[in-house]
């Protein structure tokens, strides 16, 4: 039987209040972990995450107290030294430990030095929007008496007035060339996997483990980038293939009980994607993408919000497009045809009217079908990929609104609808919005895995601000 492996232990450094906590958060993708906060010295103690791939424990991590006088206590520890004693520099680190100001003045400092004698390297965290002030050089000077491997980590690249060319000439001078940039906020793409490449460099005996986690991670992203697509176009032909048969003189109340159905379909989905990324309801809020306690802001069926997102409305649809519900008729052998009747509201109906004159007046009575016209289909397909967009862009430290780069769009608000959407308008059976669940067909699961399909490839490539 084969031992377990004994995990790499990385202790996570550096100043109060540079992110080390949130550099965690992101790599285990767990928003609860530790507690994040603006104020300094929140974490008061040394706490472990572990990383394990299909069962296996590859790394431990170790969030550990921030430095709050360096500047002391590196004087101190000079002054330890006797005589013409000479003491390499763990062994200096090791008799602080053994003093009595490593439990009184410098508590919070030797639960750092001690983590990092224990463990096999560190990744000194780094808030690039500091100056380099002494304060920061007597920390990396603290750190090399440890002897183990140090990997620079700078935060806040992305934030305005960040000073990456002044740190990365401190920290050349200290030795140290290998660094990562990792923004917590907004990790790029590749974030991790760079992170752990530069790792490899200071800790060639563990590549193979790393490139195993590497590679882990990237399927993992695949696997989930998939399954959100998948949930997106599950929401669009569950709405494209709702039809619901209505008498006339209830119309107003069926559109309001659509509208209701579907904006909770859609936060149906909201949820689904905020779960499947690791992401709390409150923690998806943004500007560009309006989620208030993880649900849009912004009404789905509002021309205005369609306005905002760029799809066009215009003529008798516009005066109706509020209603979000296209209306065919299906009385005395006559219909308008759905190609025609789906883009056309309630409001609408008087250009309708103008169009096709006395012979629909005739006609004018029985049932009707109620179905989510095709601008608020598109809308929907807008609004779900930005918030897809998002999460993969979205550190799970982030406390901020969403800033976020725009998918690719346009197809979706001006071109063709795709072809498993006009399909499913012929097929209400596949839609939950009718009443009853949906029919196990193969026809529309293969109809969703084509829509999630034609949704990846359509998105541009993801990248980080």
């Amino acid at each position: 039987m084969t031992e377990p492996t004994i995990p790499l232990k990385l202790a996570v450094v550096g100043h109060t209040n540079v992110g080390k906590t949130s550099l965690l958060r992101t790599l285990t993708r767990d928003v609860g972990f530790g507690a994040v906060s603006h104020r300094p010295s929140t974490t008061q103690h040394v706490e472990g995450a572990r990383l394990s791939v299909d069962g296996e424990a590859l790394i431990d991590l170790y969030d550990t107290p921030g430095f709050e006088d360096a500047i002391a206590l590196y004087e101190y520890i000079e002054q330890l030294a006797s005589g013409d004693e000479r003491l390499d520099g763990p062994d200096q680190v090791q008799r602080f430990l053994a003093s009595s100001e490593a439990r009184q003045r410098f508590e919070q400092e030797a639960k750092v030095l001690r983590q990092v004698l224990q463990s096999d390297a560190g990744f000194y965290v780094v808030d690039a929007r500091e100056p380099v002030l002494s304060k920061y050089r007597d920390e990396l000077a603290l750190l090399a008496m440890c002897g183990k491997p140090i990997l620079p980590v700078l935060n806040f690249v992305n934030a305005p007035g960040q000073r990456e060319p002044e740190w990365r000439e401190a920290l050349a001078r200290a030795g140290l060339h290998a660094i990562v940039r990792f923004d917590t906020v907004a990790p790029p793409q590749d974030g991790e996997q760079r992170l752990y490449e530069n790792l490899s460099l200071v800790l060639d005996s563990q590549r193979p483990r790393l490139q195993r986690l590497i590679d882990y991670n990237q399927k993992q992203a695949e696997i989930r980038r998939h399954a959100g697509y998948r949930l997106i176009a599950e929401l669009l032909i569950d709405v494209s293939a709702c039809r619901r048969s209505v008498n006339p003189d209830q119309i107003d109340e069926a559109i309001q009980n659509l509208h209701h159905d579907v904006r909770r379909r859609e936060q149906t989905c909201v949820e689904a994607l905020l779960k499947l990324y690791a992401f709390r309801k409150d923690d998806a809020q943004a500007n560009a993408l309006p989620l208030e306690e993880g649900r849009w802001g912004d009404d789905l069926f509002n021309p205005a919000t369609m306005k905002q997102l760029g799809i066009k409305v215009g003529g008798g649809m516009a005066a109706g497009a509020a209603t979000g519900a296209g209306i065919d008729l299906i009385t005395g052998g006559l219909s308008l045809g759905m190609a025609t009747v789906l883009g056309a509201a309630v409001g609408g109906l008087t250009q309708t009217f103008r169009n096709y004159g006395e012979r629909l007046k005739g006609k004018w009575r029985g049932e009707r079908e109620l179905t989510v016209n095709d601008n608020t289909l598109r809308l929907l397909a807008i609004r779900q990929q930005r918030l897809l967009h998002a999460l993969e862009l979205r550190g799970h430290a982030a406390q901020e609104r969403i800033q976020m780069n725009t998918p690719h769009e346009q197809q979706w608000r001006d071109g063709e609808l795709a072809e498993p959407l006009v399909t499913a308008r012929a097929y209400p059976a596949w839609s939950n919005l009718n009443g009853r669940r949906a029919q196990h067909d193969p026809e529309r699961t293969e109809a969703i895995e084509e829509l999630a399909a034609r949704l990846a490839q359509q998105q541009q490539p993801l990248e980080s601000p």
